[in-house]
Formats: structure tokens, sequence, C-alpha cells
């Protein structure tokens, strides 16, 4: 038999899609040629295959070698092609033959990448390329992945996966039909999931809601940003606690569900892997202000993710906002409002998820101290000087926070106090668990992702609540966006308080909160 197929996956986007590789061996000049659009990468496989297989004892064919990645239309990247190439052609070459083999290799999909020693190394998307297996009912496939992706590919809770440490291994499961052979064995997943862990079900000490002093409104806002899924804007004087609210926000969350882990899983996996202690947490992700569209949208080639779909189901932190580029800004405004990021390439269009809790810190004017009540420090920074600081950012970003606040510099007394200043973490996500629970019996979904639609039954308002708004949107000039958020907070807050209805003081709280938005004031 001159002829093998081999099954394996590659990854376009989110989707892990099949691939075949198509293995002939024809007589003629020893040559070995990969086709199928493959990369660079791809293309570099024919040396660490050739090594690979002679050093875990094979013999390499001195044949005319064509190998075919299909469909070709697909393009294909990375290493991960290594192990079902190799394997093809050790099959091919019929040095890998038994009774057993044939129905094995149908029922098996391989990927890996091979040291020239024949070693496994690591594959990117190991997680996402094992849901795609799992979801592949038509194909009713099991995957082999290297060892070391053992503890992220596990936490799909697949049972079609297993693991090898080399080229032998999976030649001798091959050969036998056993998953432990001659000492040689393919690894099943593991069976615990590590963020069951109760240590990884609390905040830690290096990062508790109680270390952050004073700033009771502040603090109180992003409580109700975190029970609705809200999008924050804080702004302030430099070192006033805007970045430490902001980082200690996720710990207030709920913990992801299984579903919510898995979606945010084949994201990471893409990009810097997924920590299996801490996959159940929301992600917590603050780029750089010099970091650009492309990177905060998602992009390059091939296409992976950015910083909007790293973050989701998470927080999504921009410190120093009027610092980033103009770009970089309004690349938000449309995820913010979909909950998606649509990437358009000229052979591919992939869709990101992007549902995130955007928070945002930026200081009141170039200087950072205008209106600061700090007789040492002054601002001297002049009315067009601030007027260009403030129209940085547009109308219509700006437009997208439902909350604003203000935060004061902290006195030397509440600096001083030797106590925690207020409840921890874990005793503030109680009370935010409960309000998303609340929400989640109602209509399925956070607050902030209400349609108008669906939001009208639960936001009605009596005559006096009405009136009070009608008078608020007419004073600030809101738009319908503006007037539909603030009831989508007053709905939260009613919500921490466990109250079916919204009431006057819940209303008032969240005008408030909006109010606020024509910033920075003194």
């Amino acid at each position: 038999m001159s002829l093998s197929i081999i099954h394996t996956r590659t990854i376009s986007g989110l989707r892990a899609l099949p691939v075949q590789v198509e293995t002939d061996l024809a007589n003629g000049l020893p040559h070995f040629s990969i086709v199928g659009l493959p990369d660079a990468a791809v293309r570099e496989a024919r040396d660490r295959v050739r090594a690979a297989i002679q050093n875990s004892g094979f013999e390499f064919p001195q044949r005319r070698v064509t190998v075919n990645l299909a469909p070709a239309d697909l393009p294909k990247e990375s290493g991960r092609f290594d192990l079902a190439i190799a394997l093809g052609i050790l099959v091919a070459s019929q040095q890998i033959e038994s009774k057993h083999a044939q129905g094995l290799l149908s029922h098996w999909e391989f990927v890996g990448e091979l040291s020239l020693t024949g070693m496994l190394l690591p594959v990117r998307g190991s997680f996402a390329l094992a849901m795609g297996v799992a979801d592949d009912k038509a194909a009713n496939r099991s995957l082999v992945l290297p060892k070391a992706n053992r503890a992220e590919a596990s936490l799909t809770q697949s049972t079609q996966l297993a693991f090898a440490g080399c080229l032998r291994d999976v030649a001798d499961f091959l050969a036998s039909g056993d998953l432990s052979h001659s000492g040689h064995s393919l690894l099943p997943p593991l069976s615990e999931d590590p963020s069951n862990n109760p240590q990884a079900n609390t905040s830690s000490g290096e990062n508790d809601w109680s270390d952050i002093r004073g700033q009771a409104s502040a603090k109180r806002a992003a409580v109700i940003a975190a029970a609705g899924g809200h999008n924050l804007l804080m702004f302030g004087p430099p070192g006033v606690g805007k970045s430490m609210i902001a980082s200690r926000l996720p710990t207030l969350m709920p913990r992801l569900t299984q579903e919510q882990a898995c979606e945010l899983a084949s994201i990471q996996s893409l990009a810097q892997g997924v920590n299996p202690v801490s996959w159940r947490q929301p992600p917590f992700r603050a780029p750089h202000h010099s970091t650009p569209a492309r990177a905060i949208v998602g992009g390059g080639q091939p296409i992976r993710p950015g910083e909007l779909s790293l973050a989701h189901h998470g927080v999504l932190f921009l410190d120093e906002l009027t610092e980033f580029s103009r770009d970089a800004l309004e690349s938000l405004r449309e995820p913010l409002e979909t909950g998606e990021v649509s990437v358009v390439r000229v052979r591919e269009r992939s869709i990101f998820p992007a549902s995130i809790l955007l928070v945002a810190a930026m200081n009141p004017c170039p200087c950072g101290y205008y209106g600061a009540k700090n007789l040492q420090r002054v601002c001297r920074c002049s009315p067009d000087r601030l007027q260009r600081y403030r129209e940085k950012i547009s109308g219509p970003m700006l437009d997208r926070f439902d909350m604003a606040v203000g935060l004061a510099t902290v006195t030397v007394d509440e600096l001083s106090k030797q106590d925690t200043d207020g409840p921890s973490s874990n005793e503030i996500r109680v009370t935010v668990e409960q309000a998303r629970i609340s929400q989640t019996t109602r209509q399925a979904k956070p607050n902030a992702k209400l349609s108008v639609s669906e939001m009208a039954p639960w936001v009605l308002l009596d005559q006096v609540g009405q009136k009070l708004m009608e008078q608020t949107a007419k004073q600030f000039g809101w738009s319908a966006r503006a007037w539909h958020r603030t009831l989508r907070v007053a709905r939260t807050i009613a919500d921490l308080e466990a109250m079916d209805q919204i009431q006057i003081p819940h209303l008032a709280e969240a005008i408030e909160l909006r109010r606020a938005m024509d910033i920075p004031q003194a």
C-alpha cells in the first residue's frame, strides 16, 4: 500500500476544521513535497518529519513522497500537521501495518508538532481543537494531542481525547490497537477540573476589594457595573485608586459557567493559552495605551483574536483613555453594541465573541490636577488645552459608557487606617451573584445586554419616575441610547436591593451616575 489517509484539524478563526492528510509514495528520484496551501511553517515540516522518523527508529522511504493537505483551498499554518504527516508516511511505507491500524485511522485524528528527536511539542489552540472534535458528531472521531497539552485540552471534559509523548508512542498504539502497549501509552484526559480547587474560587489576598481606601462613590459604581455588566468611566487625579478599583472588579463578578468558560478558553487557546486553575474566573485585560486598533480588535495573518475577545465575559480596562489612538477607541464602538468582532480578510472572515464590561480611567486634564482639592497641586492647563484634551474622546464613544464617576484625592486619615476598609471581594460577590441570578431568571441575560424591546416589561416607571426621566433627558440633551442605558442601570440597582420594581431612589442614583458623563468637571 503506497497511499494513506490520516485525519487531522486546522483552525480558522474559532473553528476547528477537518483536514485530510493524503500521502502517496511513487517511484522516481527521492523527493518530498507538501501541497494544499501550506504556509512556511508547514513546508518546513519536511525537515522536521524526516529527522523525527529516523530518530524514532524508522526508515524514511527513498521514494517520491507527495503529501496533500485537503481541502486544498483552506490555508494551513503552524507545525500542528507534523504528526499526521509522519504517520501518513509510515503507514504508506507499511512500517505501521496491522489488522488494527486501518480501523483506528478512520476513528482517530492526530495533531502535534514534532521535534527532531521524535518528541511531540505542544501546539497552539489545543482547547479549540478538542472542542471541534467533540462537537463534530457526524465524524465521530477521537483526537490525539501532545502530552504537554493535556491539562488544557482536558478542560473540555471530552472523553474523545488521548495524549502522547512521542511519535513512537502513537506508532505503537496504531500497530497494537491498545492504549498501553510495550510500555508506550497514550494518556487519557485528566478527570479532575483544577478550577474546582477551593483556593481557585476565592480572591487572593493580594487582590482584594477591601484594600481600596475611601472612594465610596466609585466603589458603589463598580459594584453596580459588576452586577449588571455596565460600562464604567472613572476620572480623577493620578494615584487616587482608579486602576486599583478596575483591577479588583473581576473579583466581584460571578464565576463563569461551563459554557462561558469553554467559549473563553477557545479564544485564549489561540493566543496565550489557558490557565487551568483560573479558567472559570472572569478575565481582566489591560492593554497599554500605545496598543494599535488591530491588536485591540483582532486581525493579522492568520487571524488572531484581539484584546476585546480575550476579555470576553470579563473586564477590558483602558487606563489613560485619552492617550489611546482615535482609531483604537472608535474601533470599540460597534463591538460594544453587538458583542462580537467581525474580522474580514480576502480569503476568510472570522467572527470572535466580545461581550465585555468596559472600564476606562482618565485624568481630568493633561496635567491631571484640574479641580483637585490639593493646595500643593494646582492645575495650570489653559482652557484651549483642556478643551483639546476632552475632545480626544468622541461623543459617540462617550455615549457608550453607562456610568461615570469622579474620584477625589484620598485623605491621609483614610490611608493611615490599619484595618480593612469595608467588605471583602468574597462578601460583595455574594450580593452581585444574587443580582445576576435575578436577571438570569427573569430575562436570561445581564441587564446591560437587554435590547430595547426586551427591557420594556422590566423597567416600568410610575408617573413620578417617568416625569423625572423626561425632565432630566431634556435638561442634559440625552440621546435615546443614554435614556435606555440609564434605565438599565436603575434596573440593576433595584436588583441589588432585591426589588421587583424600580423605585425613585434607584432611578435618581442611575441619573446621577449618568449625569456625571459631562466630564471632567470640578
